[in-house]
């Protein structure tokens, strides 16, 4: 009669060891270069809103004939301005859900005209939340993307 052998299959406890000291030189060599690249991450996001707003503002100014003034702000994205420029053609609903904050918790920026030669600036003041600065306390702006 033919008895099956119940054999049962794992890892030794060589095989184990060798697995995990793999990983641990693999985590000492990636989580350094990883955990280096929050700002770069925050800076990618900042940028991507931006492209997100300066979208909204193209709608708004192909509806409204004008991108809305300094002083009618990013708000005009979201609920009908009042002043001028006027608004007539404004898109019912707005052309944002919301303002997005900037990954430094703070809020976008707008200027018209914009002072680096663009109809308008968007822009974040990055980390130090001040005018200028290098790396992540750099400024961020759709200037950038021109």
């Amino acid at each position: 009669m033919y008895f099956k052998q119940n054999r049962q299959r794992g890892f030794t406890l060589i095989e184990l060891i060798v697995v995990i000291v793999i990983l641990g030189v693999l985590a000492t060599i990636v989580v350094p270069k990883v955990m280096d690249r929050p700002d770069d991450a925050r800076i990618a996001k900042a940028k991507q809103d931006i492209r997100a707003i300066q979208t909204a503002l193209d709608l708004y100014k192909l509806d409204n004939y004008k991108h809305p003034s300094t002083d009618q702000g990013l708000e005009a994205l979201i609920n009908k301005p009042a002043g001028t420029p006027e608004a007539r053609n404004w898109k019912s609903g707005g052309y944002l859900d919301r303002l997005p904050k900037d990954p430094w918790g703070n809020e976008y920026l707008y200027m018209k005209p914009g002072s680096r030669g663009g109809a308008v600036d968007i822009y974040s003041l990055g980390a130090d939340g001040r005018q200028g600065g290098d790396g992540a306390d750099a400024d961020v702006g759709n200037w950038e993307s021109k």
